[in-house]
């Protein structure tokens, strides 16, 4: 069972009343917990980027890309396409709504971006995924999703 201490962490994580939260945090000051800041860079994020450079690397990625004849390339257009809608929303949401019209909350001003977002990204993997089928076979899933996190952390270490 679990001591006192960590229900009180537990009901203190899920307050709405902030005096409340002062209250409680002047009448126990022992209680307080220094909260760690997390680096950006970390195992996780330099294991995902390490695994899609090799991927890129030994894989010839690019090379593969451009002049694979077996690569269905109608589908890659279309995912293309559809990758290029989704950097499209998501520089409208942060260029144009935070810097410029400075809401911060763009998905509840206008909350169909993320749900139009998540859709064109879906599509994008799914089109890409049949597109390079004929070239990794089932390995395809793997390899792309490996690049999409890659990616993603990469993005995350500038940002």
């Amino acid at each position: 069972m679990a001591e006192p201490s960590e229900f009180m962490n537990v009901r203190r994580r899920f307050k709405t009343n902030i005096e409340e939260d002062v209250d409680e945090q002047g009448s126990a000051p022992d209680e307080a917990v220094d909260v760690k800041a997390s680096s950006r860079i970390n195992r996780h994020s330099v294991f995902w980027i390490l695994a899609s450079l090799a991927l890129t690397y030994y894989l010839d990625f690019f090379s593969v890309l451009l002049n694979h004849s077996d690569i269905h390339s109608w589908w890659l257009c279309v995912a293309l396409l559809l990758l290029a809608v989704c950097v499209c929303l998501a520089l409208f949401c942060m260029l144009y709504l935070e810097w410029f019209r400075g809401i911060k909350q763009y998905d509840q001003e206008y909350p169909a971006v993320p749900a139009l977002t998540t859709a064109a990204f879906i599509a994008a993997s799914c089109s890409l995924n049949i597109a390079l089928w004929p070239v990794w076979s089932f390995f395809t899933p793997v390899i792309l999703f490996t690049q999409f996190m890659g990616v993603v952390m990469l993005i995350s270490l500038l940002g």
